[in-house]
């Protein structure tokens, strides 16, 4: 049995009233505009791509309409480029070399962006932390906050408040390590944005960087859970206003080591949370005469 292509079916009439046939996409049928008769039912979608979509849902997102866009594109992805190869009129050549240089603004964003893309990455930060980070950024430079301050510092203060924002267990000597700005610049940049901005400051749970710091120790889960559970039992009992949270961070994981004996050096663990050792034996001193008062 010879079967018609779909072509040849809307290229011919109707078989019944010899009027015009139409192709309704959506439901994959071929009728007649006059009659209503269904000639084809099966017909071959070459409009889209191989991949089948069954919802509304999938339809949309199997759509091809170029790269996506993100704000951590410096253009958001809706940038043109004119090809210059096959141009023959000067004027449409002057145009495109003037269309390829790009402007100051155009220039800081992508130096913003690939130093914002980098750290992240190197960080392993999520992406609504990034998006976040260059959303100030981008108010800032708006504001004209970058004026006489670098760009990569401001960036790394826009990551390191996206990060207390969002409750991400990193901390500023973290970021600092990532880039070649020393830490005055980066606090100046932080300040700056947060006073000229009118951010609210988030506090940084100290809670959320003892697993990291028991897993970098070697210590195990139990070392783990007694770690949160006394430093919860400090912040509940004790105002820690004021207070660096990762000095109580290393005040808790100098006492867990003590009590499970295990030979690590207040050194190790200074070094490790990025404090001075005097601020974890201070630390440490108060989580001790705090014991002594519960026990």
């Amino acid at each position: 049995m010879e079967v018609k292509s779909d072509i040849s079916l809307l290229s011919s009439s109707c078989p019944e009233c010899k009027g015009k046939v139409i192709p309704i996409q959506a439901k994959g049928e071929i009728v007649c505009s006059k009659c209503g008769l269904v000639v084809s039912e099966r017909i071959v979608d070459v409009s889209h791509s191989g991949k089948r979509a069954f919802t509304k849902h999938e339809k949309e997102k199997r759509e091809r309409t170029g790269s996506p866009i993100s704000i951590l594109l410096p253009d958001m992805g809706l940038s043109t480029i004119i090809d210059k190869t096959n141009i023959i009129n000067p004027d449409l050549k002057r145009a495109a070399k003037w269309n390829s240089r790009m402007t100051w603004d155009k220039r800081n964003m992508l130096i913003a962006t690939t130093e914002l893309k980098r750290i992240g990455s190197n960080l392993n930060l999520p992406i609504h932390v990034k998006k976040t980070a260059i959303r100030i950024y981008i108010e800032a430079f708006k504001k004209k906050l970058l004026r006489g301050r670098s760009i990569n510092g401001m960036v790394a203060a826009c990551l390191y408040f996206a990060c207390r924002e969002g409750a991400i267990p990193r901390t500023l000597q973290e970021i600092l390590e990532e880039t070649s700005i020393n830490a005055k610049n980066v606090r100046r940049c932080y300040r700056t944005i947060i006073r000229e901005l009118n951010l609210k400051v988030p506090s940084t749970d100290p809670i959320s960087l003892i697993p990291r710091y028991i897993a970098e120790l070697g210590l195990n889960t139990e070392a783990e859970k007694g770690a949160i559970r006394l430093l919860t039992s400090f912040i509940s009992n004790c105002s820690i206003s004021g207070k660096d949270p990762k000095g109580l961070c290393a005040g808790v994981l100098y006492f867990i080591s003590k009590s499970q004996k295990k030979k690590i050096s207040q050194k190790e663990i200074a070094n490790l949370v990025g404090v001075t050792e005097v601020t974890l034996r201070s630390r440490y001193k108060e989580i001790i005469k705090k014991l002594n008062f519960k026990i």
